[in-house]
């Protein structure tokens, strides 16, 4: 069989077509979510190797508590935020906080945004997470949803969290701390995650 050169550049460009569709797919194949806490520590410790932390209204004067437990809640483990919100004394919130990187910033631009898997008593609470590029303490980016009393599986892509007292951009490349917040009026705070993971394709 004789080809022409013509024949010899059509296969060849049909070839390098079948490549790079090939390599795009095992890329989107490849591509994998990075779990930030799973609960298989069995303690306070994410899968990052950073702690978990309870911080509430109480290092600014304010009067809210809370607790954070380890727990068991319908076959899942999980850490548990419980605690009264209140708003006197200029203060409203409890937070569950993890520092995402001992280092000064943690590169999150591989990913689309934050998945969750959490169970709570059908109130809103809030996602806060901080970039190195903040400096106040009352600054975040943040995403309201809502913890119902079964287990719920809630996508929070990074286009949709929005800056709260600062114009500066979110930076996915600069992540520092994430949160999960009961915040802005007196309420009973009960809240229990059991996975937390960025993942990478929306």
């Amino acid at each position: 069989m004789n080809f022409t050169l013509p024949d010899i550049r059509f296969i060849l460009v049909s070839l390098s077509i079948g490549f790079l569709i090939n390599l795009a797919v095992d890329n989107i194949v490849s591509a994998q979510d990075l779990i930030i806490d799973d609960r298989s520590s069995g303690n306070l410790s994410a899968n990052l190797g950073t702690q978990w932390r309870l911080v509430t209204d109480q290092v600014m004067g304010g009067v809210s508590n809370g607790e954070l437990n380890l727990g068991d809640y319908k076959g899942r483990n999980c850490l548990c935020m419980r605690g009264n919100v209140s708003t006197d004394n200029n203060g409203g919130f409890v937070q569950i906080a993890l520092d995402l990187t001992k280092d000064e910033s943690f590169d999150a631009s591989a990913y689309a945004g934050v998945e969750l898997i959490v169970s709570g008593n059908n109130e809103p609470y809030n996602v806060h997470i901080r970039t190195s590029d903040l400096t106040l303490p009352w600054q975040s980016y943040r995403f309201t949803f809502k913890a119902t009393t079964e287990w719920r599986t809630i996508r929070i892509p990074f286009a949709d969290i929005a800056g709260h007292r600062t114009s500066t951009k979110f930076r996915q490349d600069k992540l520092k701390r994430i949160g999960l917040v009961g915040i802005g009026r007196d309420f009973k705070a009960d809240l229990c995650v059991a996975s937390i993971k960025f993942y990478a394709v929306d």
